[in-house]
């Protein structure tokens, strides 16, 4: 226990993974609202956010990323592609204006 960070602070120079988490978030659902209408599959979306060879970390936080923003209503899958929910478009249309 001599390692315990009592104050509970972020003691590295890395960001916290709430943070990490939220960058891949928005990255994921940013990508997406950036095509849309086109449609994207998981793995379409997996090589165009990290590129062919991803690892097993990439993907997963890809993943992650996917599995939290169709918890929060901003996407949902059918099959295998990857959608904008319209709350999602309807936001992302009013930031280009």
């Amino acid at each position: 226990m001599a390692d315990h960070n009592p104050t509970c602070e972020q003691t590295s120079k890395s960001p916290a993974p709430d943070a990490e988490d939220l960058r891949d978030q928005s990255a994921v659902l940013a990508h997406i609202l950036d095509l849309h209408p086109v449609l994207l599959s998981f793995e379409e979306l997996v090589r165009e956010i990290v590129g062919t060879s991803p690892d097993f970390s990439e993907r997963d936080q890809i993943e992650r990323a996917i599995r939290d923003l169709i918890a929060s209503g901003l996407l949902h899958r059918s099959g295998d592609l990857v959608l904008p929910t319209r709350a999602a478009v309807h936001f992302h249309e009013l930031g280009q204006l």
